[in-house]
């Protein structure tokens, strides 16, 4: 059992909601499914969906509540403008090993990175155009290894985040007082500050009428990116989980022009 602070139950039981899900089995000729063994023994589960050789890969980190096998029925979407779609799962999701753990959040983003060649070299892709995006509690690790490894990625885009740890976990019925928690040990996961430190292309894409991480959040982080080579993309009426539903044609559109 972890003793981070950010490791409490009750802090992960109100920040993860994992499902478990087969691996092997996808509905999207093609598919690849692997594992990706990041420490201790614990490996995550992945789901490649491969478009062509010659396609732009989007390294995915999902919302919470989700798994990698969900993406069966969008990745043909990501097909449609020219991209392939390699989702990974968290600890405890999917088909992955473990426990969710916060502390382990990032730290698991930086192996799944550095584990990309082997996965591309399966799939005989040599040096694929490469960008990260990450959507809701995913935003979290799309920007750090977007930070950690700034020359391994295009660009980096973000659905429905959040600039700032504390509001979120407020939100959720978390007070970090309550467990001591001080600004050092949440700002590995706040995203904002970070994002000052990269100079990326990034696409932000957020509801307006998002009530669990207002759009507020999503133009926090837009506008602490010290790029020029931004944008930002408020799609008015939509939520938090219905962002790509309601604003689909220009929620794709926008990606196409980003990746091109």
């Amino acid at each position: 059992m972890s003793s981070h602070p950010l490791d409490h139950p009750f802090i992960t039981s109100h920040l993860f909601y994992p499902r478990t899900a087969q691996g092997g089995i996808s509905r999207v000729p093609g598919a690849v499914d692997g594992m990706i063994p990041v420490d201790d023994g614990i490996a995550l589960g992945y789901r490649f969906y491969l478009h062509r050789v010659e396609s732009p890969v989007i390294l995915y980190f999902h919302g919470n509540g989700e798994v990698a096998s969900d993406y069966d029925g969008i990745a043909p979407l990501f097909f449609d403008i020219g991209a392939s779609l390699l989702v990974v799962d968290y600890r405890g999701y999917g088909w992955s090993t473990g426990t969710p753990l916060t502390s382990k959040l990032l730290p698991d983003a930086e192996a799944v990175v550095v584990a990309l060649p082997t996965i591309f070299a399966a799939a005989n892709i040599p040096d694929p155009r490469l960008f990260v995006m990450g959507r809701s509690l995913g935003s979290a690790p799309a920007v750090h290894v977007a930070v950690t490894f700034p020359d391994r990625f295009n660009g980096l885009i973000l659905d429905s985040g959040f600039a700032a740890m504390p509001s979120v976990m407020r939100r959720l019925g978390i007070q970090p007082e309550q467990f001591s928690l001080t600004d050092q040990e949440l700002a590995p996961v706040g995203k904002a500050r970070k994002l000052r430190l990269v100079m990326l292309p990034l696409l932000v894409l957020h509801g307006e009428a998002d009530t669990l991480l207002p759009v507020e959040q999503g133009q926090a982080l837009y506008d602490a990116s010290p790029t020029e080579n931004k944008t930002i993309l408020r799609i008015s009426s939509a939520g938090h989980n219905d962002l790509m539903l309601i604003g689909m044609q220009r929620y794709f559109n926008a990606i196409a022009a980003f990746i091109r």
